[in-house]
């Protein structure tokens, strides 16, 4: 089937520039439930870990993480992703919530008008990028129509190239009309928006992914990018998926997590969407490998 073309705007000032975030079908890889590659090398280095350890309230380590403000009009989400501690904070029991409300204490404007919804949209632009390896992130996504987490990455090189030509890996997207369902993209030039190049992944006997936490991932590799849930490997892309084009994964990207609120995929919330809601994060890990996924 056809999905929208969507696009996220970048929103700090050091990142203006688009984004993109889109889905096709399935096509071609390993079946659901094939393991994912084994045990990594004690030799493997920890290249980023965040375990959102601290007090309760507390923001997210600004060593690690910056905070993107401001609304979204490419998208056109509803949400005004705030600073500080206000919609992204920790609990005290080491997890990162990021939290979409329906509200405006601060009167924010958002392209549609005043805005109606707040919510949080972190990266490590400046602080970490890395080319290959293992890269995940142990998450609780929210529930309902119109709720749209992502942990995604974007090529180090945005600011001098443009999206969609420094890459964009999805190691995660769900939708709120989707529950039981996740998918994993590619985009890069001339196989972005609704060319982007991915395939969904489901839980089986109709569960939701709301109701526990999952475990999303890549295995990155020269020429190969490969994604598991719960360590259930779900597809598999090299550059023979691209038809001739342009192969961008072989250089640094950053990590980028988010909760949008409504935009031309999800929808809009309705009356059965209840807030607020949260994406809760347990960890997130970015390590060095070896280990080639298999073939």
């Amino acid at each position: 089937m056809t999905l929208p073309h969507r696009t996220r705007r970048l929103l700090t000032s050091a990142l203006c520039t688009l984004s993109a975030l889109a889905l096709v079908p399935a096509l071609s890889g390993p079946a659901a439930g094939t393991s994912a590659p084994g045990p990594r090398a004690a030799a493997d280095a920890a290249g980023f870990t965040d375990d959102f350890d601290g007090p309760a309230g507390s923001a997210v380590d600004g060593g690690k993480w910056q905070i993107e403000t401001g609304d979204n009009v490419s998208n056109h989400e509803r949400q005004y992703y705030t600073a500080g501690n206000s919609n992204a904070a920790l609990d005290g029991q080491g997890h990162l919530v990021i939290t979409a409300r329906r509200e405006n204490p601060n009167n924010y404007q958002c392209w549609y008008g005043t805005c109606e919804y707040t919510s949080a949209r972190l990266n490590t632009s400046g602080k970490f990028s890395q080319t290959y390896g293992h890269v995940e992130a142990r998450m609780k996504v929210p529930r309902g129509q119109g709720m749209w987490p992502a942990f995604w990455m974007l090529g180090d090189d945005i600011g001098q190239v443009g999206w969609p030509n420094c890459g964009e890996i999805d190691v995660m997207e769900n939708v709120g009309f989707e529950p039981s369902t996740v998918h994993g993209t590619l985009h890069g030039p001339g196989y972005s928006g609704s060319e982007g190049i991915g395939a969904p992944y489901s839980l089986p006997g109709g569960q939701a992914f709301a109701d526990d936490f999952h475990t999303f991932a890549v295995d990155w590799a020269p020429d190969s990018v490969t994604w598991s849930v719960d360590g259930n490997v779900y597809q598999r892309r090299t550059p023979a998926d691209l038809g001739g084009r342009t192969w961008v994964f072989d250089k640094p990207f950053f990590l980028i997590l988010n909760l949008a609120v409504g935009g031309d995929w999800p929808g809009n919330p309705d009356g059965g969407t209840a807030f607020p809601q949260q994406l809760v994060v347990d960890h997130v890990r970015v390590t060095t490998s070896g280990v080639r996924p298999p073939a």
